[in-house]
């Protein structure tokens, strides 16, 4: 199998280590293959594909689109180094509010999967990253928002020292007690047994 899959404590984030073979003329992996990732349940089309470059102490985030233009999403960084979030959003759901984070480098060359209902942001460890990140739906203006990056009932513990470097959006988003969100958490609604139209 070309891909490791692991689930972190939030089990519907998955964590995507790709097989990768190196020699004295460079390197080749696989960084999608759509029916190894069918078998591990992630059964979306991907529609379209984002690059961000960002400098050393930005924060991007926390970003969802609303339902009905919701995207999960397939993050890897190719250059430098993030710490890339997830939060649950999903009302409902015995995760809610919680998050994971895990560092994603053009190093370990791992990919973070985050399921529809998810909001999503990263912190710029390295002088300079590219992220390249996969989604399931169109960019939709109408459907954007997001939560601020620092509430306190979220409680990410992000890895900056001092104040991030922050767009004036980001900085003016709302809590997630106020943010605009419509994701219900349950079985039926859960990626394994979904795909976009």
């Amino acid at each position: 199998m070309p891909f490791k899959f692991e689930k972190l404590s939030i089990p519907d984030v998955i964590l995507i280590t790709p097989e990768y073979f190196e020699d004295e003329r460079g390197l080749f992996m696989e960084v999608y293959n759509k029916s190894e990732f069918e078998k591990f349940g992630i059964k979306w089309d991907f529609v379209q594909d984002n690059f961000s470059m960002s400098r050393k102490g930005v924060l991007r985030g926390l970003h969802y689109q609303k339902n009905p233009k919701a995207q999960a999403k397939l993050v890897r960084c190719v250059k430098g180094e993030i710490f890339n979030v997830a939060v649950d959003i999903r009302k409902g759901s015995p995760y809610y509010g919680k998050w994971v984070g895990e560092y994603l480098s053009r190093k370990n060359k791992r990919m973070m999967y985050l399921p529809v209902g998810f909001a999503h942001g990263f912190f710029v460890i390295s002088d300079e990253t590219e992220v390249i990140y996969r989604i399931t739906q169109e960019y939709s203006p109408e459907h954007k928002s997001g939560i601020i990056w620092n509430d306190p009932i979220i409680g990410i513990e992000w890895p900056i020292k001092g104040v991030p470097t922050l767009s004036k959006k980001d900085s003016a988003l709302p809590s997630l007690g106020q943010a605009n969100s419509n994701f219900i958490y349950s079985s039926a609604t859960r990626d394994e047994v979904q795909r976009t139209p």
